[in-house]
């Protein structure tokens, strides 16, 4: 029982070093390539996961030679795109100037009602509304709005807008974060001022965000909790 613990935990821990080895868009957003590898990862350590008797050794050297064989071609899609195009495709678009490409669509095997799905989860309800639809090579969809069905931006009324920088996390359920408060140029003692004025400690705060400018929002713990 002890050895099944062991192993299993040293194969997860293995897994999940391999998976940050490849990249954070192997969480989100997989090409084929990283999928296939993902896939293959998967089944090799359930091997010697379930059966004690195989050697530990046996599921990690393949998963090593995975590993290495993803980033040697990650590194060569960068450098070369005609490889690159080869491994993930190329984008398609499947609505051009208003118009939809049923060449294209019969290429995807998209039907009109998947073509609507992606649209509707882009909250574009009508085809007429859009100019430009394009499937990415990780199968999500861009949309482009024609210029009259966008949302007219501050620029475009004439509207200054004072930049507020980015706005972070700077307590995260009574934890305060040093790289937030860097990243919204914040120090410490500005946030223990803030928190002084609210009659607060961070152990009583579920969650403070804060920016540039200095403008902070606070969520307090439930009492209780």
């Amino acid at each position: 029982m002890a050895i099944s613990f062991i192993r299993t935990l040293l194969l997860y821990i293995v897994v999940v070093a391999a998976v940050r080895l490849m990249g954070k868009r192997q969480i989100s957003e997989m090409q084929t390539s990283e999928l296939v590898v993902t896939l293959l990862i998967s089944n090799l350590a359930s091997v010697p996961m379930q059966d004690t008797g195989q050697p530990l050794i046996s599921g990690l050297i393949p998963i090593a030679a995975l590993i290495m064989g993803e980033i040697t071609i990650s590194s060569l899609m960068v450098k070369n795109s005609g490889f690159r195009r080869v491994i993930c495709g190329r984008p398609i678009i499947v609505v051009y100037d208003g118009k939809i490409q049923q060449s294209e669509m019969r290429r995807l095997r998209m039907t009109t009602e998947d073509l609507f799905e992606q649209l509707r989860q882009k909250d574009v309800f009508s085809i007429r509304d859009i100019a430009y639809a394009i499937v990415e090579t990780n199968g999500k969809m861009s949309v482009i709005k024609k210029p009259d069905q966008e949302q007219p931006t501050a620029g475009a009324l004439g509207v200054a807008q004072p930049d507020k920088g980015l706005e972070t996390v700077v307590i995260s359920d009574g934890e305060v974060s040093d790289l937030s408060l860097t990243l919204c140029r914040q120090s410490r003692q500005w946030l223990e001022g803030v928190l002084e004025s609210q009659s607060l400690t961070p152990q009583e705060v579920f969650l403070m965000t804060a920016n540039a400018n200095g403008d902070f929002f606070i969520v307090r713990k439930d009492v209780g909790k």
